[in-house]
């Protein structure tokens, strides 16, 4: 399968959990698809269809910190202005906060849109990914040959969440997965399952018969204890609990 392979890294990200509003922003260990679409779109110049677009990533960064933000909420005073009904002035409460950063993000991101290279050759936007502050660089943007093999590692990304039931070396998360601009924003979440330790397809547990398993694997990757990487490809749309066979 040819696919497109872009690497964009920068300084800091944040990836806010999005029912948080004050006193402390955890951050997401990885991009949400919410995130990913949003990135794709500011490359292209405009939304897209997210029907029939899939994606896989790898991502990882140096070290997660706090810092100290505050927001100024503010607020009509009681007075008026002489013969109006504008307020005298505005006035401000501060509210600090602690926000989890990640410091020295790298995204190794996959689409099965090869025909897209030329947008992210020379993206329509600034490249961002998280915050607008979050500012990245494409450092290499090309489409690759992927292969399918009966073995295969992961590390570093996000799986369907059906991935729990055959291993316990990673975590549950509620995710944005799609924001839908073409119907005033409605939001779409979805649960995944994170892996971050690395783990090989012979590590899995299957319970009864084992299926005869294939997985697609960028061969320009690392190799360890014989497996490449293996690539799960997520869309943004459709059924949500996709399942975990991966070819």
């Amino acid at each position: 399968m040819r696919v497109l392979k872009i690497v964009a890294e920068g300084i800091t990200t944040s990836f806010r959990y999005p029912h948080f509003i004050q006193q402390v922003q955890p951050t997401f260990p990885m991009p949400p698809p919410a995130t990913i679409y949003g990135h794709i779109a500011s490359a292209l110049g405009e939304w897209f269809d997210p029907v029939g677009v899939r994606f896989a990533y790898h991502f990882t960064y140096a070290a997660k910190v706090k810092e100290l933000e505050h927001t100024i909420l503010l607020s009509p005073s009681s007075g008026k202005l002489k013969g109006t009904n504008f307020p005298k002035v505005l006035e401000g409460n501060v509210n600090p906060f602690d926000r989890e950063i990640l410091f020295q993000p790298r995204l190794t991101l996959y689409l099965n849109q090869p025909d897209w290279l030329p947008f992210f050759r020379s993206p329509h936007f600034v490249v961002v990914l998280g915050r607008s502050q979050d500012l990245f660089t494409y450092t290499s943007v090309e489409t690759v040959e992927l292969e399918r093999t009966e073995s295969a590692y992961f590390e570093h990304t996000l799986l369907p969440y059906s991935t729990n039931r055959h291993t316990s070396r990673g975590y549950a998360v509620l995710m944005p997965r799609y924001v839908d601009n073409f119907a005033g924003r409605r939001p779409y979440f979805a649960r995944y399952f994170i892996i971050q330790e690395r783990i090989h397809s012979s590590q899995f547990l299957w319970f009864g018969a084992k299926p005869q398993e294939q997985y697609w694997i960028d061969p320009q990757t690392p190799e360890k204890k014989g497996d490449k990487l293996g690539l799960q490809f997520l869309s943004f749309v459709g059924k949500e609990d996709e399942t975990a066979t991966l070819a």
